[in-house]
């Protein structure tokens, strides 16, 4: 398998998202949520001993609001954005957040929260009390994190859509290994719980246009934006080192085959020099760990300047998510699996991971597209030029592919 096969690019966008279309078909009766809600059930008892994706399952309330759904649609009843439409949900705290509260009130139903890292710090792993989340693609594989069990059960096509967080690339680092959809939207159109400003509310779906379903029930704002025109391809944002050279090959692929089919324009060699985030992230996340006097503020700016004038000049910036590819349970070693997003958590700009490809072994790369803030609009217009919906592994082998 490699990179050429893995991105399809369709000539137009035109159709219905999946769980957008799901929900048509329970407010009309054509198909029930209680069925939608047992076959989730059931994908997921089918491969849990497997992908170990979720710490805890909600079959009896899953069942129960699935019944009251159908009871409301045969009593007349409205159907909402997402009724019947089963989801899972990061984390054991998840079905508390403001973005598990959205999904349900649209009509989602959450069928289990799903797996972090164990020390529930923000690392590339996933871990249960029955062992470590494994990547669908690849059982020896981690599946990203720390959105690790959501994205895993969304590949593993357990749900389509499930509730993920970003503060590093906590969910476009896991898209990326997954072979899925992951979004950071733009810092302050959701409602967040960290005080950094860090880390936002994020989807992670197999259908990039689900992506836009989500924005429009979860963030507080989805603001318009004009199409973009320009492109800009940045393998190391000037910084990174630590490149895989086959996994950047792939993006890089990818990246041509996307602006060829949306008629994207390059832009003429602008400048992609930023600062290595790591010393402002980690001096914001853990101001005791500060080595200077002026903290996170002056290394932000710096960075906040160039990619001002990088907006100023291109609509889109692409580069791989990831420098290298899935690294193994035993953990990244001496490699930054953050090295390429986390830049953005600082910034606040929004950005999307898209499924790129593979490499000779197997496993799934993503391409990283950034846009200016509050272009989000934009952003998702041009994720969605790209449909994977189709492509889920083959679990009976293993997970191997």
């Amino acid at each position: 398998m490699n990179g050429a096969i893995a991105v399809r690019c369709p000539e137009s966008s035109a159709g219905q998202q999946r769980t957008g279309q799901l929900a048509r078909h329970v407010g009309g009766r054509t198909r029930s949520a209680a069925a939608e809600v047992d076959g989730a059930l059931e994908r997921l008892a089918q491969t849990d001993g497997q992908i170990r994706a979720f710490t805890s399952t909600r079959v009896d309330e899953a069942r129960v609001e699935a019944r009251a759904v159908d009871e409301a649609v045969a009593a007349g009843a409205p159907a909402g954005t997402l009724t019947g439409v089963p989801i899972a949900v990061k984390g054991r705290k998840g079905l508390l957040s403001a973005q598990a509260t959205r999904l349900a009130q649209a009509g989602a139903i959450a069928i289990g929260t799903t797996s972090t890292p164990l020390t529930g710090g923000y690392q590339t792993w996933g871990h249960t009390s029955r062992g470590p989340t494994t990547n669908p693609w690849r059982a020896d594989l981690s599946p990203g994190g720390s959105s690790a069990g959501s994205a895993a059960a969304v590949a593993a096509g357990i749900v389509a859509l499930a509730t993920g967080s970003d503060g590093a690339g906590s969910a476009r680092i896991p898209a990326a290994w997954c072979a899925i959809y992951g979004y950071k939207p733009t810092t302050g159109l959701g409602a967040s719980g960290d005080p950094t400003g860090l880390a936002v509310p994020a989807p992670l779906t197999r259908d990039p246009r689900d992506l836009r379903l989500w924005a429009q029930v979860v963030l507080d704002e989805f603001p318009s934006s004009p199409p973009a025109r320009t492109a800009t391809w940045s393998a190391d944002l000037g910084f990174v080192t630590d490149l895989d050279p086959e996994a950047t090959a792939i993006a890089r692929e990818a990246a041509e085959r996307l602006v060829h089919r949306t008629g994207l324009r390059w832009s003429r060699d602008p400048q992609v020099v930023l600062r290595d985030p790591q010393t402002a992230w980690t001096q914001l996340r853990a101001p005791q760990q500060r080595s200077d006097g002026q903290g996170p503020a002056r290394w932000r700016g710096i960075n906040d300047a160039a990619l001002a004038r990088l907006f100023d000049a291109t609509d889109i910036l692409l580069t791989p998510t990831t420098p290298r590819p899935a690294h193994g349970h035993d953990g990244p070693g001496e490699h930054m699996s953050v090295a390429l997003t986390w830049a953005f958590n600082l910034s606040g700009h929004p950005a999307v991971s898209i499924p790129a490809g593979f490499t000779s072994a197997g496993a799934p790369v993503g391409l990283q597209a950034v846009a200016a803030h509050r272009a989000d609009a934009a952003l998702l217009t041009l994720a969605e030029a790209c449909d994977l919906a189709p492509l889920v592994p083959a679990l009976s082998d293993g997970g191997k592919n």
